[in-house]
């Protein structure tokens, strides 16, 4: 009986940890869209990864191939040789989800700035998504054209008020 006992336990925390993953995974917009039976499929295809304190996930100008999911720890986004922090992320953030579409090189570094568990889901696992289950794969493209067209509007927002404040100093400076 105590036998029993022991082993539900061992099975339930690790049923625990599986829902752990698929609870983050819900929490990214990249993923909110997609049912249980869909993440669980994600899932599947992830890759962990344990970076220790100052590890490079990757540098500035590397290749892009896929994006990283924080489990556990904290990155930097560093940007430049002196390596000038643009941000901090932690358990629940992604970062580097464009090079699911992009092969273009790294406009930034990512280093653990604590021992860290990162998932990896790269450019290949999403093309295997798309041929394997093709509704999943394309909710998460779909998800994923939002998210750009997004940064694309507020970043026009953006250069247009920096235009009109520009403009402002220059009629000011006249």
């Amino acid at each position: 009986m105590l036998e029993d006992s022991v082993w539900t336990n061992i099975f339930r925390k690790k049923e625990g940890e599986k829902e752990d993953i698929l609870s983050v995974l819900k929490r990214i917009p990249l993923f909110q869209d997609l049912s249980k039976k869909e993440l669980r499929q994600l899932e599947r295809i992830l890759h962990q990864r344990t970076y220790r304190e100052g590890e490079v996930v990757f540098n500035e100008g590397d290749p892009g191939v896929g994006m990283y999911i924080i489990e556990e720890g904290e990155v930097r986004i560093t940007l430049g040789r002196d390596q000038r922090v643009l941000a901090v992320l932690s358990k629940g953030d992604f970062f580097g989800e464009m090079a699911l579409l992009l092969e273009a090189p790294r406009t930034a570094s990512a280093i653990a700035s604590k021992p860290s568990i990162l998932y990896g889901f790269f450019q290949p696992d999403l093309f295997s998504i798309l041929e394997t289950y093709p509704r999943t794969g394309n909710k998460i493209l779909l998800r994923l054209s939002q998210m750009i067209a997004e940064r694309l509007r507020r970043s026009n927002i953006e250069n247009r008020e920096l235009r009109e404040k520009l403009q402002s100093l220059s009629e000011k400076g006249k």
